[in-house]
């Protein structure tokens, strides 16, 4: 397995079979070009096997934090460390940065999720809500 970070349109789209849905040209050219966006792919015989992707947070009063946004494996690769390899490789890249820590938002039934990031270091810090703003983004 090896780690990379995405720098082109192309590398988004062959991972796009580890999203939520297709990718779309424009977004993923928007995300390129977003300063603090990032995706790390990890490859198993250069076919992708894992991302995540990840986002930098900066604000007056605390510096700047990465937001590990998501995480996936393809299903045939799991239980085999690419998950946890590509957080501690976000983790890494966080630091390398400047950032003064990782987060992310867990579902609290997710178990596979809890102990991949636990498995990566992460420690619980409770029980929160997530409220959401829903806009249509065909629009």
């Amino acid at each position: 397995m090896e780690i990379r970070r995405a720098t082109t349109v192309a590398e988004l789209t062959a991972a796009q079979h580890l999203y939520d849905g297709p990718a779309r040209q424009e977004w993923a050219e928007r995300f390129l070009a977003s300063d603090g966006h990032l995706m790390l792919i990890a490859y198993v015989d250069e076919v992708p096997a894992g991302f995540v992707s990840g986002i930098e947070m900066t604000h007056p009063d605390k510096g700047t934090e990465m937001c590990l946004y998501e995480l996936s494996v393809d299903g045939p690769c799991r239980r085999r460390g690419i998950g946890r390899a590509l957080t501690e490789a976000l983790a890494a890249v966080a630091r390398e940065r400047g950032c003064y820590d990782v987060w992310v938002g867990v579902d609290l039934d997710n178990e596979a999720a809890l102990a991949t990031y636990r498995s990566a270091g992460a420690g619980d810090d409770g029980r929160f809500a997530m409220l959401t703003w829903k806009f249509d983004a065909s629009a």
